[in-house]
């Protein structure tokens, strides 16, 4: 299996990996989601732009399974997904990364890695641990501490590396950067560009500076509602689009 992407996956001529169409969500009768309709093409790397509240989690949360929808479609590498169970979805290959990480505190770095590991032998990986720790220097520093004893910045690289670990075609980040240090936020978007060549990503994030300079392309939600999208050079530079973002 090759670690990278073939130029034919990165234009326009990329087959959609990821199809969201009308999606809509609830919380109760609180409407979270409006018809939210996006697409990730293998390959790409998407952001999906809004304040807090916008509907961003919602939208990777409903995408993954997590909080399900009451209607639209979610398809993933062309198959219908949105009423299976969310352990079904990522062995289909997606993984998330929530904003809240969700690190195992009382197990040692290392022990958080082997939990997610595929059961195939570490030369059939694209991730085996030891790539990992290559990879992520900050965490092989500190393989064999607890989760727990980990500062923000090493827990955020620790749930990337570990959604990482178990081979995913779709990597979905939530506000990585959150409550982290601007010298954090530096390496996270090192490693975003990084991986965006081996991993097709959609990313949330509340910064549409940062964002629009790691992504190629990106959506900005606003109340439940997709209200904007195009290129991220587009996007930057589209006094429309500033608008949007300002009230997002």
């Amino acid at each position: 299996m090759s670690d990278g992407f073939s130029g034919a996956d990165h234009g326009a001529a990329a087959p959609a990996l990821l199809v969201v169409d009308a999606l809509h969500t609830y919380y109760g009768e609180s409407h979270a989601l409006q018809g939210v309709s996006l697409q990730v093409r293998a390959g790409e790397v998407v952001c999906l732009l809004g304040r807090n509240g916008a509907g961003k989690s919602t939208t990777l949360n409903s995408i993954v399974g997590l909080t399900p929808s009451r209607r639209g479609t979610v398809r993933f590498d062309g198959e219908e997904i949105q009423r299976m169970a969310a352990h079904r979805i990522v062995r289909r290959g997606m993984a998330l990364v929530p904003e809240d990480r969700r690190i195992f505190a009382g197990l040692t770095v290392t022990e958080n890695l082997e939990v997610a590991a595929p059961a195939r032998p570490p030369r059939e990986r694209r991730w085996p641990i030891e790539r990992i720790f290559d990879e992520f220097p900050m965490l092989a520093a500190v393989r064999a501490q607890d989760g727990a004893t980990l500062s923000g910045g090493q827990q955020q690289m620790l749930a990337i590396a570990r959604a990482l670990v178990g081979e995913p075609r779709l990597l979905l980040l939530d506000e990585p950067n959150e409550g982290l240090a601007p010298v954090i936020v530096q390496q996270i978007g090192t490693l975003i560009d990084r991986l965006a060549g081996t991993t097709t990503i959609l990313f949330t994030d509340q910064r549409a500076r940062f964002a629009l300079r790691h992504a190629q392309r990106g959506y900005i939600l606003q109340k439940g509602r997709i209200v904007y999208e195009g290129s991220a050079q587009g996007i930057a530079g589209d006094p429309q689009a500033q608008r949007h973002l300002a009230v997002a």
